[in-house]
C-alpha cells in the first residue's frame, strides 16, 4: 500500500527565493519538482538557463503534438472515431460526425465525457433532450443510450473514464460554488422535441461498446421511449463560458486549480480566460516543472495559446511523465511582464496517472518538429 506519510525534509541551499513562483533571484529560471502532481511535497530549483534548453532530444520521452483538426475522415458513430490516446483507465477519441447518428450508442465500458470543439445540435438520450454548442462538456453516465443530431459538421473530443466514473473536484475552503456553480449543470428535458423523436419508427439499432468491442441490439421501435424519470444520476452539460477560474494577483496557480472533472486515474481541467498576475515579482507564465507522476495532455480549443508557439485550435500535445517542460521561448520573454491584461484561451487538459499510448491516427498527424519548439 502506498504511503502518504512523506519523508520529512525541509531544506534550502544556495541562491533561492523565499516563496514559490515569486521574486526569483535575478537572471534565474524556476523549476518545480513535486509529488502527486502539485499536491505533494515539492522542491524549487533556480537555474541560470531555461531547463528546456536542449539542442537535441531522442527517445520515446519526447514531447509530442498532434494536429487533430487534420483528421478529416467523418465517422457516423463514436465507436468508428479513431482512438488518439489511451490506457487502461482512459480512452480519447476525436470524432467528426457528419450528420445525425443512424443508431443509438451505449458505452458499457465507463462514463463518457464529450467536449464539443465545433458544431451544434441536439443530443437525445434516455433522460430527454439536450442542445449542444461549441465549448460544451456533456457528461454521459455509463450505460446511457444516446444519439447526436448535429445541425452540421461537428468535431468532438470524447474522453472515456474506462471502468470508472466522473465526479467533481473537492473545492476545499473555496466552497462548492467556486469555479462554477453546480446550478450551471444542465440536465436533459423531456420536452416536445424529445417526444417527437420518440416516435421515430423502427427498427432502431443500439451499438453497445464493451471491452472495446461493439455489440448491436436491434429494436422494432425507438427504445428512447421513457415517459419520465427521477433520481440523482443523469447526463449533465457545462459550457466553458460558465467556468469562472480561480485567480491570484500575486501567485501563478498550478493547473490543478482549474480541475473541472475527476475520474479514478485522471483529471480533466479547463483553461479559460483570466487576468494575468499583477504583482511585479510574480511569474506570469506557467512555471517549468517535471512531469514525474502524470502524463499531461492539452487539447487546444480556441484563442491565443500564450505559453505555446505554433499551436493552433484543434491541436493536442502530450508531455509524458518524466519530461521537464514549461513555456516556449516567446512566452518566456514575457515571464514578468505581459502586454495584455488577460489570457485569451480555452483549452482542455487531461492529466493521467498512467502512461498513455498514442493511437495510429494521432501518429499520422504528428508534428515531429514539436520537440524543437523550445529551442531559443
Amino acid at each position: 500500500m502506498a504511503s502518504k506519510t512523506w519523508i520529512p525534509v525541509r531544506g534550502a541551499q544556495g541562491l533561492h527565493s523565499r516563496q514559490a513562483h515569486a521574486d526569483l533571484p535575478e537572471g534565474t529560471y524556476e523549476r518545480e519538482v513535486s509529488k502527486d502532481g502539485f499536491f505533494g511535497p515539492a522542491s524549487f530549483f533556480y537555474h541560470r538557463r531555461p531547463p528546456t534548453g536542449w539542442t537535441g532530444f531522442e527517445g520515446p520521452l519526447r514531447p509530442r503534438a498532434f494536429n487533430l483538426a487534420a483528421l478529416n475522415e467523418a465517422a457516423l458513430t463514436p465507436w468508428d472515431a479513431p482512438v488518439v490516446l489511451s490506457n487502461a483507465a482512459c480512452e480519447m477519441r476525436f470524432w467528426k460526425p457528419p450528420g445525425a447518428m443512424p443508431a443509438l450508442a451505449r458505452d458499457a465500458d465507463g462514463d463518457l465525457l464529450l467536449f464539443v470543439h465545433q458544431g451544434a445540435g441536439q443530443l437525445f438520450c434516455d433522460y430527454g433532450r439536450l442542445e449542444f454548442r461549441p465549448g460544451d462538456f456533456v457528461c454521459l453516465p455509463r450505460g446511457t443510450m444516446w444519439r447526436l443530431a448535429p445541425a452540421g459538421p461537428s468535431a468532438i473530443l470524447a474522453i472515456e473514464a474506462t471502468g470508472g466514473h466522473y465526479g467533481l473536484p473537492e473545492k476545499g475552503m473555496l466552497g462548492r460554488h467556486a469555479v462554477f456553480d453546480p446550478a450551471m449543470l444542465e440536465i436533459p428535458a423531456m420536452d416536445e422535441a424529445f417526444r417527437v423523436h420518440q416516435e421515430e419508427p423502427g427498427p432502431v439499432r443500439v451499438e453497445i461498446k464493451k471491452r472495446g468491442q461493439v455489440s448491436v441490439a436491434t429494436y422494432p421501435y425507438n427504445p428512447l421511449d421513457a415517459v419520465g424519470w427521477h433520481g440523482d444520476l443523469a447526463p449533465v452539460r457545462l459550457n466553458v463560458a460558465d467556468i469562472r477560474p480561480v485567480v491570484s494577483a500575486r501567485y501563478h496557480l498550478p493547473p490543478s486549480a482549474h480541475t473541472t472533472f475527476v475520474a479514478e486515474r485522471f483529471v480533466v481541467c479547463t483553461f479559460a480566460p483570466r487576468p494575468f498576475e499583477t504583482d511585479p515579482g510574480a511569474i506570469k507564465v506557467p512555471f517549468f516543472h517535471n512531469n514525474d507522476d502524470y502524463d499531461e495532455v492539452i487539447f487546444y480549443h480556441a484563442g491565443d495559446f500564450f505559453s505555446r508557439d505554433h499551436i493552433e485550435a484543434g491541436m493536442m500535445t502530450l508531455h509524458p511523465c518524466g519530461f521537464t517542460h514549461g513555456p516556449h521561448p516567446k512566452a518566456l520573454s514575457r515571464m514578468l511582464v505581459q502586454p495584455k491584461a488577460m489570457t485569451d484561451e480555452y483549452a482542455v487538459m487531461i492529466d493521467s496517472r498512467d502512461p498513455l499510448d498514442v493511437g495510429e491516427a494521432a501518429g499520422a498527424v504528428e508534428d515531429a518538429a514539436y520537440v524543437d519548439s523550445w529551442k531559443g
